[in-house]
């Protein structure tokens, strides 16, 4: 059963900006996270963007929001078919608990300037 619904717009201009700052990205994502987003070359502020809207999402479909969540215990990551999906860890994975669900549904998408995530949890009532 859907117990929460997310949805988040986030402008790549912000990670090019982000960039520049050192140690801001570290900061913001899950170590394996950055680097597969990096690999992408050209294509990295977008991948950035995306999986930051996709950490935002995920705070509003808890309906709690982010606070008390360590944004490096939210993972984007890609299927070996190229579907996103999210994996959490510590704060991100005692908040899903709390909440009674335990599925998490992301559907990210980019064009141009603007990158968007909606994500979707169930829990198993």
């Amino acid at each position: 059963m859907i117990s929460g619904i997310g949805v988040d717009v986030v402008h790549v201009s912000r990670m090019e900006r982000w960039r520049k700052t050192r140690g801001l990205l570290e900061r913001y994502f899950h170590p394996q996270e950055l680097s597969d987003a990096l690999s992408r070359g050209s294509g990295a502020d977008l991948s950035l963007a995306a999986r930051f809207a996709a950490k935002e999402a995920f705070g509003k479909a808890l309906g709690t929001g982010l606070a008390g969540i360590v944004l490096k215990d939210v993972m984007v990551k890609n299927r070996h078919n190229g579907l996103p999906e999210i994996k959490v860890f510590g704060t991100a994975l005692e908040a899903l608990k709390k909440s009674g669900c335990s599925r998490i549904h992301l559907s990210l998408t980019h064009e141009r300037d603007n990158a968007i995530a909606m994500v979707v949890i169930e829990n198993e009532n």
